[in-house]
Formats: structure tokens, sequence, C-alpha cells
């Protein structure tokens, strides 16, 4: 969440942030599964270092349902540990994988979703949720859909003829014009075999280390393997390591009103705004603007005069002040704080 800085830092990172409402997004996320899955099933993979501050936004979920990973290498190995955690409790479970840190309004039709994805993933297919375009939107990967396979739960599913890199204006244009193009939001369902399979089949490095884990798993052994094994392996997705290479993969396309939250911008769109078009959080005082976005966690009073389209995070030890168009440049300052060795700042 660097692109959410000042208020997104290492140690506070963007899913424990309250960026929608009263509740972080890493807790909104495992309240839109209860509906389905009870408490039990859901589990958490993240870094060592985040377990106490997600546990103490959740203390419901047990110890035992949190994932641990030593350092990051990517989606495909955190999957990958997760689908081997889950297969040891169920051999034929349905896997669900969706993120911690995103938007989604119709949480009914994302409900319906998984529910007809899970139906297609029990027949051997690799899933993926993919969002239908609202714009020509530069910043996500899509997904171009083949042949129409049937409908599960009133969704049709598609084969997936290719995943995309993310275009750029002129692209995403003709991606939302040929409307067979969805985005590529990253959430998956398939069963744990199928996709542990595709991992051997895909990622022999990883299958070895998983079987490693394996063969100390409930011992004291464990963690130690662990944390040598973990750094030796490559950084990939989800999507090189596996998706764009694997058979019988599947796209739901979805209305869900989703949104990665990945920009200022994004969080500002969703929010609801004044008669001037301001979103005001905060002690701040607007006289004269139009269109700005105020989020203040200081303990003075922002005030905004005169100003138009204009985007203010205000937080203890930082201030952003930004234009919604410059929005995606925040990872610039970010790298750039880094580089003059302000760690405090990070």
């Amino acid at each position: 969440g660097t692109r959410l800085w000042p208020m997104s830092r290492q140690a506070h990172p963007k899913q424990v942030l309250e960026l929608t409402g009263d509740r972080s997004l890493f807790q909104v996320a495992v309240d839109r599964l209860l509906d389905q899955l009870p408490l039990g099933h859901i589990f958490v993979v993240t870094a060592a270092d985040q377990v106490g501050l997600l546990a103490s936004q959740y203390p419901r979920l047990a110890h035992d349902n949190f994932i641990v990973e030593p350092l990051g290498r990517g989606t495909a190995s955190c999957i990958g540990l997760a689908a081997r955690h889950i297969q040891r409790l169920d051999s034929e479970a349905v896997m669900i994988v969706v993120t911690a840190d995103h938007y989604i309004e119709d949480v009914k039709a994302f409900q319906n979703a998984l529910a007809a994805a899970a139906d297609v993933a029990r027949r051997e297919y690799l899933v993926t949720l993919g969002v239908t375009p609202s714009y020509p939107a530069t910043g996500y990967g899509y997904i171009r859909r083949g042949l129409r396979l049937g409908t599960k739960g009133g969704l049709d599913y598609y084969t997936v003829d290719a995943f995309v890199e993310k275009p750029d204006l002129d692209l995403a244009q003709r991606f939302l014009a040929e409307d067979i193009y969805a985005w590529n939001s990253g959430m998956f369902v398939w069963r744990t075999d199928r996709i542990l399979a595709e991992v051997a089949r895909w990622m022999p490095d990883l299958q070895v280390v998983l079987a490693e884990l394996d063969a100390v798993w409930g011992t004291e052994d464990y963690e130690t393997r662990l944390h040598s094994l973990w750094p030796q392996l490559e950084k990939k997705t989800i999507d090189y390591g596996i998706m764009e290479r694997a058979d019988r993969v599947a796209v739901i396309p979805v209305d869900i009103g989703w949104s990665d939250i990945g920009t200022w911008a994004s969080v500002s769109a969703l929010h609801t705004r004044d008669a001037a078009g301001n979103v005001l959080k905060g002690d701040v005082l607007s006289l004269g603007s139009e269109r700005v976005f105020v989020l203040s966690q200081g303990k003075r009073l922002v005030v905004t005069l005169g100003l138009e389209d204009v985007i203010i995070v205000d937080t203890p030890d930082a201030v952003l002040i930004t234009r919604p168009d410059a929005c995606e440049r925040v990872k610039d300052v970010v790298d750039r704080i880094q580089a003059e060795g302000r760690s405090e700042l990070l």
C-alpha cells in the first residue's frame, strides 16, 4: 500500500486502515465471508510481523488460522503454502483466495459469485473472478475470455484466452469497447488438489519446498525449516507462475462494485461528497473549495481556502498534498524517502 502513504506504513499497512468506514479493510474482508463460511474455515496468510496486529483486529480468529510467511515470495508461494495447509485438513477442499485490502460494494453479488465459482471449481477448473470494467483502467491487468462453458448461479463462465498485462490508455479503451475483457481482480477459487498439481507441474522448486515442510509439519523443526527454505524461492505471482500456463482455467465475469483501493483518488471515490463535491474527514474547515478530499488524523485544524481538485492526507508526522491525477506517483515519494534513509517515515 505504498501509494496510500502517509497513512499506510510498514508497521501499519493498508489492510488495517479504516478507509471506507469504521472497520478496517481486513475486518471487512473477513466479515463479508461469514455468511458462507464458519470463522474456523477462514485462514490468513501474512508476514510474521503482521500477525499480532491482524489478530488484535479480529480476536475471534484462532491463532492456528494464521499461516505465516517468513518473508514475501509472491502470491504463488503464499497460495501454495495455504493450499497445502488446507489440504491437510480436507483433501477435497475447495479453496477461495481473496485479498484483505479490497473494496466490494455489492456483497450479496460477491457471495453469489463465490458460490458459483465453487461449483465450477468442483468440476476441476481453476476459476478466477473477472470484474466487468466500468472505465478504461490502466492500473489493472485484464483477462480475455474465450468460449462460454455454462452457467452457475445465474452467472456465465468462460474459458480464459489470455491474461493481459496493464495496458496503456488506447489499449484499455479498446478493451472496454470489445466487451470480452475483464479486470483481473486477483480472486480465485479451486480445489486444493488441483492447484497443488499445477504447482508440481509448473513450479517444481516450490513443490520441493512444500514437500520438505510437509515432512516436518507439526514438529519443532517446522519453523526452522520454513525460515531456511522460504528465502530460496523465486518471487512469482500466481498469474505468471500458474494461471497463464495451466489447463482448465475459467473466468466468471462479475459486476460487484469492486476496487483495489490502490490510490487516494480511489479512496476518495468511495465516499459521499457534500454539495461542493468535498469529502472532509477529521478537524477540517473548507471555505470556497470544491472537489477536495481531506483526511486528517492530526491534532491540528486543516483549512482549505479557494482550492479545487486537491487531495490532502494529514498524519501526525507527514502531510501529503496532491492532485487526483498525480496519486499514482505517491510511490515515487516513498522511494525518495527510502533513498534518503528516513526510515521513521516508512
